[in-house]
């Protein structure tokens, strides 16, 4: 697994944009898919957005396609989610995870490890 440190979460009204950072601590993204799932309070976690790092791929829930992207910096080993098109349900605490890349699960919550500590979003009406 590879450590990880989320950061780029606050306050931004409806229709406004966040950019998450979720960066490497000490290794490297290589051979991994990086996912980012988030929890609001009272529900369980659930996936937003993942890339394979190899590849490039990236992967979405239905509820963010076309207003989330997923990106990468391959100098700073750091995977980016941008998020454009804020809505009130998108308020949550966001987490970065990685898992070995076997192409499989990239949706799924237990096929992560290395969980970041996560970041908080939330989005005024």
């Amino acid at each position: 697994q590879v450590p990880v440190v989320e950061s780029g979460g606050g306050l931004v009204q409806t229709g406004g944009s966040l950019r998450l950072s979720c960066a490497a601590s000490g290794r490297t993204f290589s051979n991994y898919a990086i996912g980012w799932f988030r929890q609001a309070p009272g529900k369980e976690r659930e996936f937003v957005a993942a890339l394979r790092w190899n590849g490039g791929q990236t992967f979405y829930a239905d509820s963010v396609t076309g207003r989330f992207t997923i990106s990468r910096d391959n100098a700073k080993n750091t995977v980016y989610l941008q998020m454009d098109s804020l809505k009130p349900e998108d308020s949550a605490v966001y987490y970065c995870a990685t898992q070995w890349d076997y192409g499989l699960g990239l949706s799924l919550e237990d096929a992560y490890r290395g969980w970041g500590q996560g970041t908080r979003v939330t989005v005024s009406s």
